[in-house]
């Protein structure tokens, strides 16, 4: 089993939502969170700053800003990595910058609270 866990755009998450469950992945977790990669600049507030917006004007100082992003996590057998891996990437490629990042992890043991079924049972 392994963990997939993507840092996407917070506006992508309905179609990567719609996407792995089209994709027959029904079970993951969504998180609001803030971060930031290389890049230095939250463009939609400098672009509100240059349309005069009091409130993107305010936002900007001298430090790297934290951008809105969202955290998707999903666990899912070994054979299925490959096609939700692609599936996130499918639809949340633009090719700018900030189209997010995907962490693949092991997991060594997944159980189900409610029936004490494991691993790949769990996941069903």
């Amino acid at each position: 089993m392994k963990q997939v866990v993507a840092i996407i755009r917070s506006q992508a998450i309905n179609r990567t939502r719609e996407a792995l469950v089209s994709a027959g992945v029904s079970g993951f977790t969504v998180r609001k969170v803030l971060g930031r990669g290389k890049g230095n600049v939250d463009f939609r507030v400098l672009h509100g700053a240059e349309e005069g917006a009091i409130e993107a004007i305010a936002q900007l100082g001298d430090g790297p800003m934290l951008v809105p992003k969202r955290l998707l996590t999903v666990v899912v057998p070994e054979e299925r990595l490959a096609a939700v891996v692609q599936t996130i990437i499918d639809a949340n490629r633009t090719n700018t910058a900030g189209d997010g990042k995907i962490f693949v992890l092991p997991v060594k043991e997944a159980i189900r609270i409610r029936t004490s079924e494991r691993d790949a049972k769990a996941l069903e």
